[in-house]
């Protein structure tokens, strides 16, 4: 049997019958990210079609790879992109959108190999939003994942980027309070 509580608005408490604690937390949708988290990142065009760029991104070990990647973006005015990877991490936290809270349940990851890793980019208010979904898999060979909030690269992520000649905004979404791709924006 289980009882919970909620707590301060981003915190829940689960009690279990056996007097064990758990928090859980939770993390906002909109959240602002830094810039300079991803000092290491190097990257390469590797080919230029038809306004089309792509580029191969390399992220050094203890690069935070979402804040690397919007800054990335802003740095090279991207309009729109999209991009896939590979690589390794430190640490990550992952996110379960849950509908009631309008918040992210943070899931955490630690040390794993990334085995997906794909999103897009499309901008917010004036700033790039990079969205990313990933999966990563743990030394016993489960895996973990979910829409990435943060990931602390190990040696290396390296990913493929995009760039997309047409621009895409976001709008907040009022029944989520998410930002989500409008087509139709300008």
């Amino acid at each position: 049997m289980k009882f919970i509580l909620k707590v301060a608005g981003c915190l829940l408490i689960t009690l279990t019958m056996q007097n064990t604690l758990h928090a859980q937390q939770y993390s906002d949708p909109t959240k602002v990210l830094e810039n300079g988290k991803a000092p290491g990142l190097k990257y390469k065009l590797l080919s230029t079609a038809g306004g089309v760029k792509t580029y191969m991104l390399i992220f050094a070990k203890g690069d935070e790879v979402v804040a690397g990647l919007t800054e990335f973006a802003k740095k090279n005015n991207i309009k729109s992109g999209h991009y896939t990877g590979i690589g390794d991490m430190l640490t990550a936290k992952a996110g379960w959108f849950d509908y009631k809270l309008k918040k992210f349940l943070i899931i955490p990851i630690d040390t794993a190999e990334v085995t997906s890793f794909t999103g897009d980019v499309a901008w917010y208010k004036g700033n790039p939003v990079a969205h990313t979904h990933m999966s990563a898999a743990l030394k016993d060979g489960s895996v973990k994942g979910g829409h990435l909030l943060e990931l602390i690269s190990g040696p290396t992520m390296e990913i493929v980027f995009v760039e997309e000649p047409v621009w895409l905004h976001k709008k907040l979404d009022p029944e989520f309070e998410a930002t989500l791709i409008d087509p139709a924006l300008k």
